[in-house]
């Protein structure tokens, strides 16, 4: 199951370098025969892993995938911001997408494995994981009463930093090229440190990510299945969904509370093992809070931005950034060139 799954996974993603392989823009049309193509698919083979192996298993994997994909759409407000600050062109978003996928399907695989590692040998790793998860849920709820929780200061993070101080950028897009030979010497394109500032964010994603899948499973397979049916589906969901991102406005608390459940869920199955008289959570519960949990803040994020034609805005700033991102990018750019010369 394992090599099948990670063949499959390969062949998936070499299929989607065929699809980005000439620089285009995303159409409507073609973002939604993805999604239904990457949703069938998880779904699919979870009938076939229910049939198989029973419901107990099917219910185990339905759950942490639809954990992980309401994980996913949160991580979309991030890639959208980055997109957008790094006014990176219609044409090379797929792109930059694919590679951010990859980048997060090898970064959960790690964590996927320590995880796996921790929790058969270590009693407390489940309390350590519910930790890790009711501190991320707090900290989501507190941005999302500050009305900030997807802000990104793009000339702030640290691999951006790293980058301008040890390599020249080139000043604007060089088609799916990372990096150009300009003046005789190597330079990074901007594609290349938009890339790698995604892969920053995948750190922190896996962070969140893998322990709250764990909740639900301790079946480290499951645990990579779900992940990775939920970041392939990341690329046409991205074109999907961007101009119904920002009515979401309630997003935040839905996935706070259900970090908040999850990491509960741990700590109950930790004392558990201890005090065999603490009650734990079946799973079955868990899918009916998860599920009740999004179809209720989605129903009043809707109804939250009713008659607002914010999200028409929204969807054209970010299919096209305004002036004022290209001149944050180029700024950004320019700094670089600055510190690379001062190098010199």
């Amino acid at each position: 199951m394992w090599l099948v799954t990670i063949l499959a996974v390969l062949a998936l993603l070499g299929l989607d370098f065929l699809v980005t392989r000439r620089p285009h823009a995303v159409s409507m049309r073609e973002a939604l025969g993805w999604s239904a193509f990457y949703i069938a698919l998880p779904l699919t083979f979870g009938a076939w892993i229910w049939s198989q192996y029973g419901s107990t298993i099917g219910v185990e994997y339905l759950t942490g995938y639809l954990v992980e994909k309401s994980l996913s759409v949160d991580n979309l407000f991030v890639f959208m911001l980055l997109l957008t600050a790094f006014a990176v062109p219609a044409a090379l978003q797929q792109r930059v997408l694919l590679l951010g996928i990859i980048g997060a399907l090898v970064l959960r695989g790690i964590f996927i494995a320590l995880g796996a590692a921790a929790l058969a040998n270590l009693t407390w790793a489940f309390l350590l994981f519910g930790a890790i998860l009711l501190l991320t849920g707090v900290k989501i709820l507190r941005d999302q009463l500050k009305g900030g929780s997807h802000d990104v200061d793009v000339s702030q993070m640290r691999s951006v930093r790293l980058i301008r101080r040890f390599m020249p950028i080139t000043e604007d897009y060089r088609g799916t090229r990372l990096s150009v030979i300009e003046n005789g010497r190597r330079a990074l394109t901007p594609l290349a440190v938009v890339v790698v500032a995604i892969f920053a964010t995948d750190v922190v994603f896996a962070v969140d990510s893998v322990p709250a899948v764990y909740g639900i499973t301790s079946d480290p397979y499951l645990v990579f299945v779900t992940n990775a049916f939920a970041l392939l589906g990341l690329r046409a969901l991205y074109f999907v969904l961007q101009g119904a991102l920002s009515k979401l406005v309630h997003l935040g608390y839905g996935l706070a509370a259900i970090l908040g459940f999850i990491g509960v869920k741990l700590v109950l199955h930790w004392a558990h093992g201890i005090w065999p008289g603490v009650p734990e959570i079946p799973t079955l519960a868990s899918l009916v809070v998860i599920v009740v949990v999004l179809g209720t803040v989605t129903a009043t994020s809707l109804y939250a931005t009713r008659g607002s034609d914010g999200d028409a805005r929204a969807a054209a700033h970010v299919a096209e950034p305004g002036a004022h991102r290209r001149d944050d990018a180029r700024r950004l750019e320019n700094s670089s060139m600055d510190d690379a010369e001062q190098g010199r």
